[in-house]
Formats: structure tokens, sequence, C-alpha cells
């Protein structure tokens, strides 16, 4: 039995929000970032990038990246962001909300996130991508700021796109 992420609502750089349910039935990458990071954030969005580019004709397909700093990346940040990167907002989700709702699902993840003082930018975090399916089941986990780790990421998509086809439904 795999370990489903419970419900969830966030905002988006649109200030929209955003629920399980956009993603129920879907196939979706996940990530944590903030958008002052020095370190690996930069990295990581470029890889992010190369996802969107690479899926951008699959509606099944979704980007979500929850942002570890609330109180600086607010919506209008976010969508600043979003814009220099050119990221289609339809098909990626910059996520903000109040800080326990961040750390609390960062936890379902399994992913390492925490205020750090002597961190770089103030916040750990680590650079997974993690690939969940479209039962909210967590399916991999690749370093988000490796090519090669992300290719792999992207040959997982292609294998959960096939199996939800053939099962006619949510993979």
């Amino acid at each position: 039995v795999f370990h489903q992420i419970p419900d969830f609502t966030f905002i988006n750089q649109d200030s929209l929000p955003v629920t399980q349910e956009l993603v129920e039935g879907k196939i979706y990458v996940t990530d944590f970032f903030f958008t002052s990071c020095p370190s690996i954030c930069p990295k990581m969005s470029q890889q992010m990038l190369r996802i969107q580019e690479r899926f951008k004709e699959e509606a099944e397909v979704l980007l979500l990246s929850h942002s570890i700093d609330p109180t600086y990346d607010t919506p209008e940040v976010l969508s600043g962001y979003a814009e220099i990167l050119e990221i289609d907002s339809k098909k990626w989700h910059l996520l903000t909300g109040n800080w326990k709702d961040i750390y609390n699902i960062s936890d379902e993840y399994l992913a390492v996130v925490a205020k750090d003082s002597t961190a770089p930018g103030g916040y750990l975090h680590s650079g997974h991508f993690l690939l969940v399916d479209g039962n909210r089941r967590i399916r991999g986990a690749y370093d988000g700021t490796q090519a090669k780790q992300v290719d792999r990421l992207m040959n997982d998509m292609d294998v959960l796109l096939e199996e939800m086809l053939a099962e006619g439904g949510a993979p």
C-alpha cells in the first residue's frame, strides 16, 4: 500500500486556490523552493522548465512547487517569478500558504524542509522532485539538480502515462 498525500489547499501565483481536486487523476511533479534561494533552487527551476516543456501538451501532467518562504513569496512575488521564467500557469503552479500547512505537507511528501539561519538564504531543503500518481501516491524521488535524474523522472512519467491510458483512468 502506497502512502497517499492528504487533502490540501494552497494559493498559486495567480492568487487562485489549488487543492487536491486539481491533481485528481493526474500525474504531477512536486518540489519545495523559495524565490530568493541563492543555492539549488535556480538549478531546480531550470529542470522543472525542462519538464514543463516536455509535457506541455499532456493535460494529465501538472507541476506543483511549494514555496518554503510564505512571508516573502506572496502570490505577487510568485507571479513575477513565473513571468521571468515563462512558466505556464495552467501547467505549473507556484504555491504558497500558511507556514504550518507548507511544512505539514512537506512531511507528507517525506521532504526535508526547515528554517536554518546557517543555510544559504535561511532555509534548508532537499532538491528532490517527487513524482506523484493520479491517486496522490508518491511513485519516485529524483535529484532535481541533476539533468540525468530528471531524464529518469521524465521516463518514469511516460510509463505512468502509458499505465493511465491502458487502465483508462488514473495511473
